[in-house]
C-alpha cells in the first residue's frame, strides 16, 4: 500500500500489512486529528518505506508525558504517522493512504471518550479502554510484535 501527504511532497509506503488498525476514540487523539477520532495502522518502523521527500518530526505532548513525534510534510503539514519513544512501531494515520478503505479498524478503543452521535455497529470489538492484544491481534501479528520489541533490546 502507498500514501503520501495532501500535497503530495512526501510519499511512503507499507512494505507489509499492519498489525492492527486501531480507531482511537481517546480525547488526546479527537485533538490531535481535530477529527472524532484517530484511525492508526500500527507497523513496524522499519516496514514504512519513503519514496518522495522526508517529513519532518514534531514533538507532541501526552497525556501520560511519554515522548511522541508526529511524521508531518514540511509543506502541508499533513500527519504521516506518529512514533512513540523509539521508533521500533509507526502509527500510520489511515486516512493518508491511497486507498484507506483497504484498512478498516480491527477494534474501537477508548470508546469511553467517543462522541455520542457517533454509533459504532457490532462488527468491530469495541472497549471502554484498551484491550490485551492477544484477544485481538491476529498470531503472525503478535509474532512479529515480540520480534520487533527483541530486536530493540
Amino acid at each position: 500500500m502507498e500514501g503520501g501527504c495532501t500535497c503530495g511532497a512526501v510519499r511512503y509506503r507499507l512494505t507489509d500489512t499492519p498489525l492492527v488498525v486501531h480507531c482511537c476514540h481517546c480525547t488526546w487523539c479527537q485533538g490531535l486529528s481535530g477529527s472524532a477520532f484517530a484511525l492508526n495502522a500500527w507497523i513496524e518502523g522499519d516496514r514504512v518505506e519513503l519514496i518522495a521527500g522526508m517529513p519532518e518530526e514534531a514533538e507532541v505532548p501526552t497525556p501520560s508525558g511519554g515522548p511522541f513525534r508526529l511524521a508531518r510534510c514540511g509543506d502541508c503539514g499533513a500527519d504521516l504517522w506518529g512514533v512513540f519513544g523509539a521508533p521500533i512501531f509507526r502509527f500510520v494515520r489511515v486516512g493518508t493512504l491511497d486507498k484507506p478503505a483497504a484498512l478498516p479498524p480491527d477494534v474501537h478503543i477508548y470508546t469511553r471518550s467517543r462522541l455520542p452521535w457517533l454509533d459504532l455497529g457490532a462488527v468491530v470489538p469495541v472497549f471502554d479502554e484498551y484491550y490485551r492484544r492477544s484477544d485481538i491481534w491476529r498470531p503472525e501479528a503478535l509474532e512479529r510484535f515480540r520480534i520487533a520489541r527483541e530486536g530493540a533490546n
